[in-house]
């Protein structure tokens, strides 16, 4: 099997989601969105996206849907890629930004950014890591979330690595000013 094209010229759109009521969000770290970050071989499958991700630390992953309710994580950051299908995806909460994800798109989750599936076809599933492996929690946006999740998300470390392009993505272009702060 032929290893993948990873596009050095992918469209990068980036977002910085304010808090939203009970969504805090991540107001320091813009969600990345890399569309057409692979150009996938119809033989290929999740198993070329993860070893992508893990060789750049990125790891622990899973393969699946999204949920199709709002939730975000506290403990680390996310990244998903998308294998098959299309799916709208709604991030920052309700009132939030919505993009359509596509196979071959990446989508990088600031820990704390809400996130939720509003529609997909049959066949969507994405591949789903995370920096160094870290545990996941999942919280739902409830009033009695935020002050422990607020904690969680600032002792948060921002990854050395983009999940797809290592030392050179714009994930060091949109968050390395963190690391100077």
């Amino acid at each position: 099997m032929r290893r993948s094209e990873i596009t050095q010229q992918a469209y990068v759109a980036s977002h910085v989601l304010e808090s939203e009521g009970n969504f805090p969000n991540n107001p320091k770290l813009p969600l990345i969105i890399y569309k057409g970050a692979f150009h996938l071989h119809p033989t290929e499958n999740a198993e070329t996206i993860k070893a992508v991700f893990e060789s750049n630390g990125w790891s622990n992953s899973w393969v699946d849907g999204i949920f199709d309710y709002h939730h975000y994580h506290s403990t680390t950051h996310e990244v998903l890629g998308i294998v098959t299908g299309r799916a709208d995806v709604e991030f920052g909460g309700p009132d939030g930004v919505c993009a359509e994800l596509v196979r071959g798109d990446v989508v990088i989750i600031p820990a704390g950014v809400a996130h939720k599936n509003v529609g997909s076809t049959e066949d969507f599933a994405c591949v789903g890591a995370y920096p160094d492996g870290r545990d996941y929690d999942i919280n739902y946006g409830k009033a009695e979330e935020r002050p422990t999740a607020d904690e969680n998300i600032a002792r948060v470390p921002v990854p050395t690595k983009d999940p797809v392009y290592g030392d050179v993505g714009s994930l060091q272009e949109c968050w390395g000013h963190v690391w100077m702060l």
